[in-house]
């Protein structure tokens, strides 16, 4: 549901709506949306992204620091890559920014290859991002399946949670390790060492966020939880660890352009993770975007979209900062707080740069524990874990893809998680797609059935009279290459030769290079054992394979009718008893 925007008695007549979608795919909507905009959107723009700044700031602190970068990368990213996102994606109402998406595929790059691996890495995602968005995917995202985005995505919310124990226990304890198995074994070593401080004031602040929404929505429930929790350590001298005396003072300055060294052997090292984070970067885009249609009545350019994403990614690496994409809670908040075109998303971006530059020195004494709180809280919304339990009860094909991808995004890595889980979808897919294909005899079927069962159908074969030494076999679903042995299984007629075989494929809409070499075989094997091959009621896909590859004059023009009839007509010339009735 929208939320109005605010008039004056006088203003009807200037009442703000949406302009029509622009005819280019790859025109940004800033040069679009704002076509006949008013004072009052421009008010309500202004507001919304004032608000969506301010929320955005402990996100971006909490998502770098998860993410194991300095705090003040989280700022950066949400100021360079999120103005850009606004400025050049393809959505009105986008805000963009670092997700929870990222923090594992992150902190294992940074692990792994330290930052100016990372850099290098969302530069490499920008650029494929652009590339995707040039080649028209945006519409090709839509195919990754259900149940391993849900996976990968309540993986994810686990490992979230599972960094955050630490801050939010207050262990003492040295680096958490990366993997999830030894990472909780290093927790309950350090169990001993939990900091009566810390869990109060993570509990103080999960309550905080929980019951704040119910009081006021206006206000952002995180930056409540962290203004009371960070006057409770100042007023109280509490003993936990802040931001401060973690990672030092926050840079009051956006730190110089860097390009990070692009060779070859580090391209080719960080390729894999870096299509990784540009499908993830992709993903949660596209799905925000469509989100966000749904709440304004707008349609968003996919393509653009994608080549905005990918500029804001470049430009964040090149300024310091980490992978982002479309924020999907930051961006209802936009729409619900009136924001309507890009100067809301813009303006997001220049709230955070603010902040970043005037109120560095306070953001240092926020406590960790609230941070991980807000992380906490962030993970629950992420775990997805009702769609999860639904797709539990769902195809046995559905759930193995799920868990798999799943428990791999937890034990291994996402990239791998990724990968293994829309392959196994892929198998699995075509599996289905093979099993519905099928082929019957069904001059054998009609014979089977005299009591006319078989006559509700105006094209079957029951009504019409199929002359002796003539066999009809009909395939059913699309002709591939994982439903090409059981075909040519099932059409291996060479036991019993009839003088004319019929191969009815009305209902194949489609075929491949494997099921053309099968109609090879059959009329290799029918040319020897002088049996004459036709085909019948082609559809417009199979027709025009079969034309391209040559193959129509091949098997010659006549020996392809169109539809039954003409097949049993060209069968009955060939037979020399004249046409058939």
């Amino acid at each position: 549901m929208t939320r109005a925007l605010p008039r004056t008695p006088d203003s009807a007549s200037a009442a703000w709506q949406p302009p029509p979608a622009s005819p280019h795919p790859f025109l940004p909507k800033t040069f679009t949306a704002l076509r006949g905009y008013t004072r009052y959107q421009l008010a309500a723009d202004l507001l919304a992204g004032l608000i969506v700044g301010v929320v955005a700031v402990p996100l971006a602190l909490a998502f770098a620091i998860a993410s194991g970068v300095s705090p003040e990368k989280g700022l950066i990213t949400a100021f360079v890559a999120g103005f850009l996102v606004s400025f050049l994606g393809g959505s009105r109402v986008q805000i963009g920014g670092p997700t929870g998406a990222f923090v594992v595929i992150v902190y294992g790059i940074v692990q792994q290859h330290g930052v100016d691996g990372l850099a290098i890495c969302t530069l490499m995602a920008g650029v494929l991002l652009i590339g995707m968005g040039l080649a028209r995917f945006g519409g090709a995202i839509k195919f990754i399946p259900y149940p391993v985005v849900t996976g990968f995505t309540s993986g994810i919310a686990v490992i979230i949670f599972s960094s955050e124990v630490k801050d939010l226990l207050g262990l003492r304890m040295g680096t958490v390790p990366a993997p999830f198995l030894e990472k909780w074994q290093a927790f309950a070593r350090a169990a001993s060492t939990v900091s009566p401080a810390s869990v109060v004031l993570s509990i103080s602040s999960l309550a905080v966020l929980l019951l704040w929404p119910r009081v006021s929505r206006r206000v952002p429930a995180p930056i409540v939880a962290i203004l009371l929790a960070t006057a409770a350590v100042a007023w109280f001298g509490l003993p936990v660890e802040t931001i401060g005396s973690r990672f030092g003072n926050i840079p009051s300055a956006l730190p110089a352009m860097h390009v990070p060294d692009l060779s070859v052997h580090r391209i080719r090292e960080l390729f894999s993770p870096a299509l990784t984070v540009a499908l993830l970067c992709a993903i949660e885009s596209l799905l925000s975007a469509v989100v966000a249609d749904g709440m304004i009545g707008s349609r968003h350019k996919s393509n653009m979209e994608l080549v905005g994403q990918g500029f804001a990614n470049i430009a964040s690496a090149l300024f310091g900062g980490i992978p982002a994409t479309g924020a999907i809670a930051r961006t209802a908040t936009n729409v619900k707080n009136g924001g309507r075109t890009p100067i809301a998303g813009m303006t997001h971006a220049v709230t955070v740069l603010l902040v970043l530059l005037f109120l560095g020195r306070w953001v240092s004494l926020v406590p960790l524990a609230t941070l991980g709180a807000i992380l906490a809280i962030v993970a629950y919304h992420m775990s997805e874990w009702r769609s999860f339990r639904t797709l539990l009860a769902g195809p046995k094909s559905d759930v193995a893809v799920l868990l798999v991808t799943f428990l791999l995004t937890i034990l291994v890595d996402l990239t791998v998680a990724v990968q293994v889980g829309v392959v196994l979808a892929s198998l699995l897919f075509i599996r289905r797609m093979a099993e519905v294909t099928n082929v019957e005899m069904i001059t054998r079927e009609f014979a089977e059935a005299p009591d006319g069962t078989m006559l509700g159908d105006p094209d079957s074969v029951a009504r019409r009279r199929i002359p002796a030494g003539v066999e009809v076999y009909e395939i059913s679903g699309p002709f591939f290459f994982a439903a090409a042995e059981k075909v040519k299984d099932t059409l291996n007629f060479v036991a019993k030769k009839p003088k004319v075989f019929i191969l009815r494929m009305r209902n194949v809409p489609a075929i491949d290079a494997t099921g053309m070499r099968v109609l090879d075989d059959l009329y290799e094997s029918s040319k020897r054992h002088g049996v004459a091959f036709l085909i019948a009621g082609l559809n417009a896909q199979p027709l025009a394979a079969l034309d391209r590859s040559g193959r129509l004059d091949r098997y010659g023009r006549e020996n392809l009718p169109a539809d039954l009839d003409d097949a049993l007509a060209r069968a009955a010339t060939i037979l020399g008893a004249g046409r058939t009735p």
